[in-house]
C-alpha cells in the first residue's frame, strides 16, 4: 500500500474501542504522525450501542475505525451488539459527514457458520457494505496474544484438544501498524485481509506455546476438536485470498521475546 497516495495532515480519526488492545496501539501510531485521534469507549462517554457521545465524537472527524468487540460471546447477545453497535455508528456518521468508514474483521468469518460470533461479524459487514459511507474492511487472524486464552479453552484436566488444521495469528502490532496505514488512505470499498508471515498447524502453535510458558499440559492431536464450539476444516482460520498482508513478526520470536526465561 503506497502511504503517500492519500493522507491528509491533522485529520481528526475517532478510534472506537479506542482503549483495548488493538484500539490504543493505533490511537498512539496515528497521534504520533500528527492526527487529532478520539479514543473513544464508554469509559469516555461515548457509547455505539446507547448512542451517548457518538454524534458529538464524530462532528468534523473524516475517518472512524470501529474496533469494538462484545462484551458477551453469547450468540443473541453478539448480533444484537454488532448490528445495533454498527447501525448507530454508520447512521452517526451519515449525520456528520464522515467520509471512511474502517471496521476490523475476523478471516473466514462466512465460511464458519456454525459460530454464533462469526456469523454477527458478517451481518456487521453486510451493514457496512450498505451504507453509502465509503469504507475499508480489515480481515485479520486470530492474535498471538489468544493464542493462551485458546489453550484454556480447549483443556480438559490436563489436556489440550486440537486440530492440525492451519492457523497464521497475526502479532497485534503488525495488525495496528497496518491499520494506522489503511486508515489515512482512500477507502477500498472492499476488504484487505491480514495475517501473520507463517501458516502453521494450529495444535503445534499452542504447542509451543504451552512449552515456552513452562505450562504442563499436553497437547493432543485430534482432528474432531473444536474451536471455541465451532468444528474446523483444513484453510477455516486462514486467509483465503492472494493478496493477504503479512506482518513481519513470526510466532516464534514473538514466543522467545515475551516469555520468561529460566
Amino acid at each position: 500500500m503506497n502511504e503517500k497516495t492519500s493522507e491528509t495532515k491533522n485529520m481528526k480519526i475517532v478510534v472506537l474501542g479506542g482503549t483495548g488492545l488493538i484500539g490504543s496501539k493505533v490511537v498512539n501510531l496515528l497521534r504520533a504522525r500528527g492526527h487529532e485521534v478520539v479514543a473513544a469507549s464508554p469509559s469516555q462517554g461515548i457509547n455505539s450501542i446507547t448512542g451517548e457521545g457518538l454524534t458529538e465524537a464524530l462532528t468534523g472527524a473524516q475517518v472512524v475505525v470501529d474496533v469494538t468487540n462484545s462484551p458477551s460471546f453469547e450468540d443473541k447477545a453478539v448480533l444484537e451488539f454488532f448490528e445495533t453497535s454498527t447501525r448507530n455508528v454508520l447512521a452517526a456518521e451519515v449525520k456528520t459527514g464522515v467520509i471512511h468508514h474502517v471496521a476490523v474483521s475476523i478471516v473466514g468469518s462466512e465460511r464458519l457458520p456454525a459460530s454464533g460470533y462469526l456469523r454477527a461479524k458478517v451481518a456487521q459487514e453486510k451493514l457496512i457494505k450498505a451504507s453509502p459511507i465509503p469504507y475499508t474492511i480489515v480481515r485479520a487472524t486470530q492474535f498471538f496474544e489468544f493464542v493462551g486464552r485458546i489453550a484454556d479453552e480447549a483443556t480438559s484436566e490436563q489436556t489440550v484438544h486440537l486440530p492440525s488444521v492451519l492457523f497464521q495469528p497475526v502479532f497485534s502490532e503488525d495488525l495496528a501498524a497496518n491499520l494506522a496505514k489503511i486508515v489515512v488512505a482512500k477507502p477500498l470499498n472492499g476488504t484487505i485481509e491480514l495475517a501473520g508471515p507463517d501458516a502453521l498447524p494450529f495444535d503445534e502453535v499452542v504447542r509451543q506455546y504451552l512449552v515456552a510458558h513452562h505450562d504442563p499440559r499436553t497437547v493432543v492431536t485430534d482432528e474432531q476438536a473444536h474451536y471455541f464450539g465451532t468444528p474446523l476444516e483444513k484453510h477455516s482460520l486462514i486467509p483465503g485470498g492472494k493478496n493477504a498482508l503479512l506482518g513481519s513478526c513470526h510466532f516464534a520470536d514473538w514466543l522467545n521475546r515475551t516469555t520468561p526465561q529460566r
